[in-house]
């Protein structure tokens, strides 16, 4: 585990519990929400805080520092189900990541659908 890790999981450890106060999720949940999904390979559920952008029923995460992270390779390439917890209201959706030509990655959620 890189230094990067490390400390992602040590703030994910601190946010995740934060957002669930109803005090503070309301606030968070401006910029903060909670993904929610199964692992591709582990069958193991996974929550995790992202930054976001919420358009209509779409939902966009960028990834930062997407080379460090394995989270967003779940939705890549054919996509899968998660739930978005945004200010403690849970929504059902798709999620499909895509790379961009420059190495950046963009998760689009489309709270319209569900994939089975």
């Amino acid at each position: 585990m890189t230094a990067f890790q490390t400390v992602a999981n040590a703030a994910n450890t601190i946010v995740r519990p934060l957002m669930g106060l109803p005090v503070l999720s309301s606030v968070l949940g401006r910029g903060l929400a909670t993904l929610t999904y199964v692992g591709r390979r582990s069958g193991k559920t996974i929550s995790l805080p992202v930054s976001y952008r919420k358009s209509g029923s779409t939902v966009t995460v960028m990834v930062a520092a997407p080379s460090q992270k394995s989270w967003w390779r779940n939705f890549h390439p054919d996509g899968a189900p998660v739930t978005v917890d945004i200010a403690g209201r849970e929504h059902q959706g798709t999620a499909v990541a895509t790379l961009s030509e420059k190495g950046g990655v963009r998760v689009t959620i489309d709270l319209a659908t569900t994939s089975s």
